[in-house]
């Protein structure tokens, strides 16, 4: 896995709905970005807008450090390659690329990027469009391929982190303790008695059924709990009998 320094700036031209400025600070902040920018929003304190909190959700760190700039050229310091998400075909522009294919060459690259996304309402005009050195495109249903501004943020900054190594998936229950060998063996003969007691099991013709449960058994690879309550089932049919 990659560090996990911000590599990347995520510009937002225009936006005017201070709820999509506060989710789209989440989608970075869960991806392990930070930088964002936004350029001409509607209103300038759009970051501080309780509809922006609200929607951050713990992001509001990114909200504290937004930077607020009047345009684009002012956004781009310190950017070597920028990326415009449009889906608007156009005669004349960059290339055209979905981000999962072109992202892990980019992010081997070394540099310095930003994802410009357009308004809500409008996209990206083709001045801002021409200034990227690359159009991204995110595969969608050819029949509707409309994403809200913070989904687009979401797929963008997923993308880019798995170009970039991904983050290790965290374990969100504890792995069991499997049962020993010993274990099995006791729980196979628990069960032994209790099918002599309940007649399941003919001791003049067997039938090869406690060896099948024994091969059940290792395939399952029983865990000791799991062999508890096999043993307490057993426990209940001979306290029955």
């Amino acid at each position: 896995m990659h560090e996990t320094a911000d590599t990347a700036r995520f510009i937002l031209l225009s936006t005017s709905h201070p709820g999509n400025v506060g989710a789209a600070a989440r989608a970075m902040k869960v991806m392990g970005f930070s930088d964002l920018v936004l350029v001409a929003p509607r209103d300038a304190g759009i970051a501080a807008h309780p509809q922006a909190r609200a929607m951050a959700s713990g992001a509001a760190d990114i909200l504290d450090r937004v930077r607020v700039v009047a345009t684009l050229a002012q956004a781009l310091d310190g950017v070597s390659w920028l990326g415009a998400t449009a889906m608007t075909p156009r005669d004349f522009g960059p290339p055209t690329h979905a981000p999962r294919e072109l992202f892990p060459a980019l992010a081997a690259s070394g540099e310095r990027v930003a994802f410009l996304f357009g308004s809500e309402r409008v996209g990206l005009g083709n001045d801002d469009v021409y200034r990227c050195h690359a159009c991204l495109s995110i595969p969608t249903d050819p029949a509707y391929g409309s994403l809200n501004l913070a989904q687009a943020v979401q797929i963008i900054a997923y993308d880019w982190r798995q170009a970039l190594g991904g983050f290790a998936p965290r374990a969100r229950s504890t792995e069991p303790a499997l049962a020993s060998a010993a274990q099995v063996q006791g729980a196979l003969d628990h069960w032994r008695q209790a099918l002599l007691e309940i007649g399941f099991l003919d001791p003049d013709a067997p039938r090869k059924l406690m060896p099948r449960l024994n091969q059940l058994a290792n395939r399952a690879r029983l865990t000791t709990e799991e062999v508890n309550i096999l043993r307490g089932i057993a426990r209940a049919i001979a306290d029955r009998g």
